[in-house]
């Protein structure tokens, strides 16, 4: 039978014996995720831009810069019609495409400026070799050095982040 003359060493032992699991499957976790850079080159889909994509663990949602942003109703349902402006890096040209998108929901952004409500849509784009169809909430980010920022939602199901390194796959989609 067990003692209970020292209850909280058996907690202390418990604790460390769940601490050194868990650092045990730390490289085995780490050898199954891919591991990007802080910054990569994606495509942004329909037309398959490659621009530059910020990694950002500091953000939740994904947003990706537009322009000309306007609301409507389509079919009794909200959509967002707004244009896409982003510098292609491979050609060196900017490309600009009208798009439209049934709205997911509206996102209010507390900064300190104030707070900002965006319309959030989905929107698919690849990294490496792989398309995702992510949310990412529409914004002028003409004065930011990145068009696109990729937020924990999306990083979650990408892999993990090396914040030392940068474009350390080229999109193969």
């Amino acid at each position: 039978m067990p003692s209970n003359k020292h209850p909280e060493r058996r907690l202390a032992l418990g604790v460390c014996l769940l601490a050194a699991a868990q650092w045990l499957a730390l490289p085995a976790y780490a050898d199954t995720k891919k591991v990007f850079g802080w910054v990569e080159e994606g495509l942004v889909f329909p037309d398959k831009v490659a621009t530059k994509f910020k990694l950002d663990t500091g953000a939740l949602t994904s947003s990706i810069h537009a322009e000309n942003i306007e609301r409507f109703e389509k079919d009794g349902e909200d959509w967002v019609r707004f244009t896409l402006e982003l510098d292609d890096i491979d050609t060196e040209e900017e490309v600009e495409n009208r798009i439209e998108r049934k709205l997911v929901r509206d996102l209010t952004v507390r900064g300190a400026a104030g707070a900002e409500d965006r319309p959030v849509v989905m929107m698919k784009i690849c990294l490496g070799d792989q398309v995702f169809e992510e949310q990412f909430s529409l914004n002028d980010r003409d004065k930011m050095n990145y068009p696109v920022l990729l937020g924990r939602r999306t990083l979650d199901k990408l892999g993990l982040v090396d914040t030392t390194k940068t474009f350390t796959v080229d999109p193969s989609c």
